[in-house]
């Protein structure tokens, strides 16, 4: 598996599915492919790609391992709290209808959550809830909104009773009351335009292999599809060296806020 080969194989996965593995930091990217077709009977990268794309759910299992879809309700429950304390409510006094988008949505336990809690922050209240990601087939799981038990470990006990229903094989759906609030679409973040006007964006865990060149761009363009006030939640490992920089302050540690104009 040399270089040209490792080449080609990122052109034939751009033109198939718009990634581009030219944003990502190639030395992990590689490693982690190289693992994945360390398993198989493949002794390059194009005879692996040309393989898993003659089987729909071949090539769709790994472009869900390439993309990283690993999440689950609530995570990372102390930063969701302050979300609840003290973000959502600084943004309800500017206005009684947020614009929210969850960027890098993966199985939809993102958004749901955000679901969960305007509803009970805000009863009877419309918001809207957009969750995008990369993997189309993911936004098809994300949509049935059926979880296992460990994608709501962090739940507290009374909010999955609540929202939740158990299915004969013991997993959990979640209710039509949450579940009509999110909207669902495919968004390339490295590729695709971008809306404006979000009083709130989480992109979290999602830019752990992107280059620092690609997160600049990313960041910015967060900070443009912001409202004035509007605010921005990442992951916990993923500060923005550039905050300044690009225009944002600080509202709290992880939560990057567009000033007022």
């Amino acid at each position: 598996m040399d270089d040209k080969d490792w080449e080609l194989f990122k052109d034939k996965l751009n033109r198939k599915t718009g990634i581009d593995l030219q944003l990502y930091k190639e030395q992990q990217m590689r490693r982690r492919i190289n693992n994945l077709i360390g398993k198989t009977e493949f002794k390059s990268y194009t005879t692996y790609f040309n393989d898993v794309v003659k089987d729909k759910q071949k090539f769709a299992d790994f472009i869900e391992y390439l993309t990283i879809n690993v999440s689950e309700f609530f995570r990372t429950p102390d930063k969701f709290n302050k979300l609840e304390t003290d973000v959502i409510p600084y943004l309800l006094k500017k206005t009684n209808s947020l614009n929210i988008w969850s960027a890098g949505c993966s199985i939809g336990a993102e958004p749901y959550s955000l679901s969960i809690i305007m509803k009970e922050m805000t009863p009877g209240k419309r918001h809207r809830i957009l969750a995008t990601d990369l993997d189309i087939e993911i936004i098809g799981k994300a949509k049935q909104g059926i979880y296992t038990a460990d994608e709501l470990r962090a739940m507290r006990p009374d909010r999955k009773t609540k929202y939740f229903t158990k299915t004969p094989d013991g997993k959990f759906a979640i209710k039509p009351e949450i579940k009509s609030v999110v909207e669902f679409r495919r968004h390339n973040l490295l590729k695709d335009r971008f809306e404006n006007n979000f009083d709130l964006i989480l992109c979290r865990n999602v830019v752990i292999y992107f280059t620092e060149e690609a997160k600049s761009v990313l960041y910015t363009n967060f900070f443009k599809a912001l409202k004035p006030g509007g605010i921005l939640f990442v992951g916990g490992t993923e500060s923005i060296l550039n905050a300044r920089q690009i225009g944002y302050t600080t509202f709290q540690p992880f939560f990057y806020q567009r000033p007022e104009a």
